[in-house]
């Protein structure tokens, strides 16, 4: 009997949704001059509505898991897409007051997106392919954000700027309303998964837990490899949204490249993530296969994937060429991208039943340093050196946080 294929349906649905969710979360940049010329706002207020979604986000990782730990996979994803959905329709409003809390709400809907997300991989798929699935996964984040950009100029266009927000909030419900009608939180449960399939898939089925309970959050807030999966993934973040922040700048004023040039080149860095997180997760599941090494497969891969990293971003500092400096900046990225599928296959294997818990901890202190580093930046300009010390601290955090990965517990531990 040949396995059946529902798993890839499943992870086909957690990584349309992320690629909506992040569609929407960045689709409100691209529009952001337009909106506030139509409004008459200043850049202050225009930043502070943007900046409203991520401390939210942060803050509401844990509580999202713990409500989908009670209420299931199924029914927590859908209501989440609900939810984000109609706050991205809010935006219609066309008042700051009624857009900062929309964009606050989209905040807190999306906060689940990624431990529920993580968590039905760990149910759905076998240990040896769970690295691929999470690649997959968060390359769909990235293309849902490199989309945002030009399709929003083109919508703005045609549909007007609160014309675009009601269209942006249909695929949402739709998706929502599919995802409740066919996902089971049990592959077992499933009527389109058969006998081989379930053996394929092979663990046992990972019991939901309801809420976090005292003695569960002090085993938690006690287990080192969490702790250590958090620091690392707070310095992999802030050195990601460089390129979300900083980056153009960088080129500007530290390249000398004209503004249209360095938008276009931002998105290397962005495209090579992504083609990391896709090859990423093949290579660590291969190597997990032929070594049956979690520490080589995982740890080994990321650690050294890090260290290559931050040596290609400590090269382009000795190339003088603009372009070709961002090229292999961006190769350094594409390194960068392929520590992200083992990570989360690192999360599956520790987290156990409280995977979809770990990922938000660990999913809350990434924001955090995302948070952190953009404002680190103009502080390294002015009183460390310039765009050199930037440049500096942005390798270093990423041989720091190979350091931690090589910290991390073994197998055995």
């Amino acid at each position: 009997m040949k396995p059946t294929r529902a798993r890839f349906i499943v992870l086909a649905g957690v990584c349309s949704a992320a690629a909506l969710a992040y569609f929407v979360r960045n689709g409100v940049a691209p529009a952001e001059s337009t909106i506030r010329a139509d409004l008459g706002l200043t850049k202050e207020q225009s930043g502070l509505m943007m900046s409203a979604f991520f401390w939210p986000y942060a803050l509401c990782q844990i509580p999202a898991a713990m409500l989908a730990q009670r209420i299931g996979t199924r029914w927590a994803l859908a209501l989440y897409a609900v939810l984000w959905s109609l706050a991205t329709a809010g935006f219609a409003l066309g008042e700051l007051g009624w857009m900062t809390a929309s964009r606050a709400c989209m905040g807190v809907a999306q906060a689940g997106l990624v431990p529920v997300g993580v968590s039905a991989m760990a149910r759905w798929f076998p240990k040896s392919s769970q690295a691929t699935a999470s690649g997959a996964f968060s390359g769909f984040m990235s293309a849902g954000s490199i989309v945002a950009a030009p399709l929003t100029a083109w919508l703005v266009t045609d549909l007007g700027w609160r014309g675009m927000f009601v269209f942006y909030a249909i695929p949402g419900v739709l998706w929502a309303a599919w995802f409740a009608w066919w996902h089971r939180d049990e592959p077992a449960r499933h009527p389109a998964v058969n006998a081989a399939e379930l053996d394929l898939i092979g663990h046992p089925a990972i019991k939901a837990v309801g809420g976090a309970t005292t003695s569960t959050a002090r085993s938690l807030a006690a287990n080192p490899a969490l702790w250590l999966l958090c620091m690392q993934q707070f310095l992999r973040a802030a050195g990601y949204i460089f390129f979300a922040s900083w980056f153009a700048t960088y080129l500007q004023e530290a390249r000398g490249m004209a503004l249209v040039k360095s938008a276009w080149l931002t998105t290397l860095p962005l495209l090579a993530d992504v083609a990391g997180g896709f090859s990423g997760g093949l290579i660590s599941d291969a190597l997990l296969r032929r070594t049956q090494s979690c520490r080589i497969a995982r740890q080994g891969m990321a650690m050294t994937a890090l260290l290559l990293c931050a040596a290609l971003i400590f090269t382009a500092w000795f190339v003088a060429d603009p372009v070709l400096a961002v090229v292999v900046i961006s190769a350094g990225m594409y390194c960068a991208g392929v520590v992200n599928p083992c990570f989360s296959a690192t999360l599956m294997t520790c987290g156990g039943p409280q995977t979809a818990t770990w990922s938000a901890v660990t999913n809350m202190c990434g924001n955090f340093g995302a948070a952190s580093f953009p404002i680190l930046v103009p502080w390294l300009i002015a009183r460390a050196g310039g765009w050199d010390a930037v440049l500096f601290a942005f390798g270093a955090i990423y041989i720091l946080a190979a350091v931690i990965w090589l910290l991390l517990p073994t197998e055995r531990e």
